[in-house]
């Protein structure tokens, strides 16, 4: 079983301030059995790790934005009218590279469609490791350079877990999180998280 924890990609600068905002939770591993040790209050649990929230309950996302991989900037919130799929990767996390060719296929298949894929890419001391990742796995998709994880503890707690990755949370049109997944994801599965917040009017 592979332990993709978020701790083991913080550069050691790092850690002393993660540390501090997630001190009082247990780390999971994380694979595509990964469990959530978070409160799940507001979420509808489902099969591997995907839960949804019922569209009365949801609250807005807190604010996502920052520099990219790439040096530019990005705004989570310039996305509002389209559903966003976030996903939280590490370019020396297994499972991640796992996932990644499932994400590029699925994210240029919907191109277009009114959904857009945004990476958040934690624990990578440089930003080359997260280029390097990137271009090999022809990521088609920007992703914010988090190194601290430092966006993933603006989530409430239960909505996206900050101990393991990969996860995912897709948001609704309005800048919801609508749903959410742990561990790695295929391409059927994705689509099927994707689907139904799509589906919504």
């Amino acid at each position: 079983m592979s332990a993709c924890r978020i701790l083991k990609f913080v550069p050691r600068y790092g850690r002393r301030a993660l540390l501090a905002g997630v001190v009082a939770l247990s780390l999971s591993a994380c694979d595509g059995g990964a469990s959530d040790q978070d409160s799940r209050a507001d979420y509808v649990p489902g099969k591997g790790g995907v839960g949804a929230i019922p569209v009365a309950d949801r609250k807005p996302a807190p604010d996502i934005s920052g520099g990219t991989t790439r040096g530019k900037s990005l705004d989570i919130a310039d996305y509002k009218g389209k559903v966003v799929v976030l996903n939280v990767w590490g370019s020396t996390c297994g499972p991640c590279i796992a996932e990644a060719p499932d994400f590029a296929k699925v994210a240029k298949a919907v191109k277009g469609k009114g959904v857009a894929f945004v990476g958040i890419n934690v624990g990578d001391a440089e930003k080359a490791q997260a280029v390097s990742f990137e271009e090999r796995h022809k990521t088609p998709y920007p992703s914010l350079f988090d190194p601290t994880a430092k966006l993933l503890l603006r989530f409430p707690k239960g909505t996206l877990p900050v101990q393991a990755i990969p996860a995912t949370i897709v948001l609704d049109r309005q800048g919801r999180p609508a749903a959410r997944t742990l561990g790695a994801l295929g391409q059927d599965e994705l689509r099927g998280v994707i689907a139904p917040v799509v589906a919504e009017k």
